[in-house]
């Protein structure tokens, strides 16, 4: 498959490189050109410019801050539908310290943004976005471990095309992940806010795994 990155930071460095050794296409543009060149010579991957990674791939993995998504998006072209046909992941987070976390406590986090993903969906109307690879940091999609406690690390899914919604899964499939398609794209939201809470149980010391129990002791019922 071809895929195309917006970045050239660690999510990007992590995934395209994860992508490359699968065997996939994969083209890296960045606002920052030298630094494309130099993290795709890195990964095996091509160079090009925000607007060549984006018309290049049958992918187009979103991978820079959220307060340059409407800028990067712009520069690749989105409102000349360059984007258009095209599945978009986007593995953004938005999220900041919090402010009001009492002094000495644990350290928290707050979104910055809420439904980042259905903002960008609006920059690239003529795009299937799907939310995904946000739950954890580039180092975990970079590491050799994908299997823990005997399960593949899993990766939710949010998106209402079923065709993009598949061609993600397969790519998560490619880095030994376990695809978990977890509703349409209004849902993200909550994958978003998801992440902000485990991060910050993360950065306090905590386990997140140990609060919820696998799927055979949940004894989840649908009323």
């Amino acid at each position: 498959m071809r895929v195309g990155i917006l970045g050239a930071g660690a999510m990007a460095e992590a995934l395209g490189g994860g992508w490359v050794k699968a065997g996939h296409e994969v083209l890296i543009g960045a606002r920052d050109a030298e630094r494309a060149a130099e993290l795709a010579a890195g990964v095996g991957a091509r160079a090009g410019t925000l607007r060549e990674a984006a018309g290049f791939g049958d992918v187009v993995l979103l991978a820079v801050p959220t307060s340059a998504t409407a800028d990067v998006l712009a520069a690749a072209g989105a409102a000349d539908g360059v984007l258009d046909g095209r599945t978009v992941v986007d593995c953004t987070n938005a999220f900041v310290p919090d402010e009001a976390a009492a002094e000495g406590g644990p350290v928290s986090f707050v979104l910055s943004e809420d439904a980042v993903a259905e903002r960008v969906a609006r920059l690239v109307p003529g795009a299937d976005v799907v939310k995904a690879f946000n739950l954890c940091a580039a180092e975990v999609w970079a590491g050799p471990r994908r299997d823990f406690e005997g399960r593949a690390l899993a990766v939710p899914l949010c998106g209402d095309a079923p065709d993009a919604v598949s061609r993600v899964a397969g790519l998560a499939r490619d880095l030994g992940l376990d695809p978990l398609p977890a509703g349409g794209l209004a849902r993200a939201k909550y994958l978003e806010a998801t992440s902000v809470f485990v991060v910050g149980l993360w950065f306090g010391g905590h386990d997140a795994r140990a609060a919820f129990p696998p799927l055979e002791a949940a004894f989840a019922e649908v009323d």
